[in-house]
């Protein structure tokens, strides 16, 4: 295990280049997610990867509330979601049922499809973009994306292994850097060029700092203040209230039948477990707004 890895969002410019950048490295974060499940190998760092793009494109955005990739298929790979939102908390997860091919391509998804959702969903704000799936790997496609949705190039470089995770994102945006550099028509392609010496390994070991410097030290690295991120989850016993008022008093007097007179939801997540008795279910499905602290999980 790595001990550089702290769990930041380091964003930069390159500004000889007129390049905006984003480089987020997880460790310990990372860690937390992978291992709530046994993930194959090649869906680990999928899901690894999903995690570090969640967190690296909340560095281009205003962001109030959260931004998520959410993958889903009818093949053996059924669901994989990665989230972090405004304060640096990062959650996600995978669901898979039978036997896996050792590379996940993701342009082979049996009816595969990709969305970004960016916003607060409780206060009602919400914008969803979907994304195609032109290429085998998460950092093509989302290339692909922004190509399409921003007309702006980007190129990202995305690794994870099952102890680190991390993205690089660049983008030439019009008025970045200099005069100079806006009207170097060389810039970018030798941003690029740097970038694509770059290999999994070192961009997976090296301190941010020490990364961007050796890589692009001759574009003057402006380094801005980085954002530290954590393992976190939104879930709460309200939403988990909200979800038993949404299935009906059928439903969950069924499942209380079923359990000895409870309801026992655990976050998929976090693995935290709410329960509900009998008295806490008619207060919920009565409309009360007040669920008894008595019965607040341990």
């Amino acid at each position: 295990m790595n001990a550089i890895h702290t769990d930041q969002l380091q964003r930069f410019v390159l500004e000889r280049a007129g390049v905006n950048g984003t480089l987020v490295q997880l460790g310990a974060s990372w860690r937390e997610v992978a291992g709530r499940a046994a993930y194959p190998p090649a869906l680990r760092n999928l899901l690894g990867e999903a995690l570090a793009a969640s967190a690296m494109l909340t560095g281009n955005v205003k962001l109030d509330g959260a931004l998520s990739l959410e993958l889903k298929s009818s093949g053996a790979l059924r669901l994989l979601f990665a989230e972090c939102d405004d304060t640096g908390r990062l959650r996600g997860l995978a669901r898979w049922s039978g036997a896996l091919p050792e590379l996940l391509a993701l342009d082979r998804l049996p009816d595969g499809g990709m969305a970004i959702t960016i916003g607060n969903v409780e206060r009602g704000q919400r914008y969803q973009g979907l994304v195609d799936l032109p290429h085998a790997g998460l950092a093509a496609v989302l290339e692909n994306y922004f190509a399409q949705s921003e007309q702006l190039p980007a190129r990202i470089v995305l690794a994870a292994d099952g102890e680190q995770a991390t993205g690089l994102m660049l983008q030439r945006l019009p008025g970045t850097g200099g005069h100079d550099a806006v009207e170097d028509a060389d810039a970018w392609p030798r941003v690029l060029q740097l970038t694509a010496t770059l290999g999994a390994r070192e961009l997976l070991d090296t301190p941010p700092e020490q990364l961007l410097y050796r890589l692009y030290h001759e574009e003057g690295v402006r380094l801005f203040p980085s954002r530290q991120l954590r393992f976190g989850c939104s879930c709460s016993r309200e939403r988990v209230s909200a979800m038993l008022r949404a299935l009906g008093r059928d439903e969950v007097e069924a499942a209380m039948a079923a359990h000895g007179d409870e309801v026992e939801v655990t976050c998929e997540f976090c693995a935290r477990v709410y329960t509900f008795d009998r008295i806490d279910a008619e207060h919920l499905l009565s409309g009360s707004a007040a669920v008894p602290a008595a019965s607040m999980p341990q």
